[in-house]
């Protein structure tokens, strides 16, 4: 079995050219995987590494690492677990986000612990991942978060959504119903029939590919359509549009 990397070490072997998947250039996506517990950043690094188009370029054990290691090796991607010693993922999102070029960060988190990534969110990391979510859906998270897609769990999406929404209770436009915000529903009056579709399944949690496999797309329809979605609604990510398809009662 071969043995896990060192925190912060570089793996000897890359990917070649030919493997790398549309639209990332000459090199693969660089992440960085963040964790104090070393069996999960081996089980992570295995499943990454034999991915097309992925790199892992340096692990950390705690948030505090994973700050100085990012800014070692500027990772497109940076994997952060919720609950580490020394200093936590939530924060060293702001020294992560601080730094240039920007890594997507993408925290990982367990069932329960949707409050957290409630902040993280807040924060400006681009989503979340459970941490036992099957490989393929790990891999998508990473192409995902490249891409510039938010990375959203299905499965504690809408917790994670109905937080964030009772977080901004009290303020203008808060509330799950359309009826909270008399202008909130008119958000949606110039979608067509197909971006509302479009953002009822982002609204559930799904990435562009599960969006064009549902409906039939392609990625680049999909990816059209969310840009129009996100200017016709006001929206600057698919978060924000995420939360106003559960506000305005397209999800629930």
């Amino acid at each position: 079995m071969t043995e896990p990397l060192p925190a912060g070490s570089l793996p000897a072997e890359s990917l070649p050219a030919e493997s790398l998947p549309a639209g990332l250039g000459d090199r693969p996506v660089r992440v960085l995987l963040a964790d104090d517990e070393e069996l999960i950043r081996y089980g992570v690094r295995l499943i990454l590494r034999h991915a097309d188009g992925i790199e892992v370029v340096g692990e950390a054990v705690n948030g505090e690492d994973a700050v100085r290691v990012a800014a070692e090796t500027r990772p497109d991607v940076a994997l952060v677990d919720i609950r580490m010693p020394v200093l936590d993922g939530l924060a060293a999102i702001e020294g992560l986000l601080a730094l240039r070029p920007q890594p997507r960060v993408v925290m990982l988190t367990t069932f329960g612990d949707e409050e957290n990534v409630t902040v993280a969110l807040r924060a400006g990391a681009a989503g979340f991942l459970l941490k036992d979510e099957g490989p393929q859906e790990l891999i998508r998270a990473v192409r995902a978060a490249s891409a510039g897609d938010a990375v959203l769990s299905p499965g504690v999406t809408g917790t994670v959504i109905e937080r964030m929404l009772d977080g901004d209770a009290g303020s203008p436009g808060a509330g799950r119903t359309p009826s909270a915000d008399p202008g909130t529903g008119g958000r949606l009056a110039s979608l067509t029939g197909r971006e509302r579709e479009v953002l009822t399944l982002l609204g559930q949690g799904l990435a562009n590919a599960a969006i064009g496999r549902q409906l039939g797309i392609g990625v680049g329809t999909v990816k059209s359509h969310v840009s129009a979605i996100l200017e016709k609604t006001g929206t600057d990510s698919r978060l924000q549009a995420a939360v106003l398809a559960y506000r305005t009662g397209l999800v629930t």
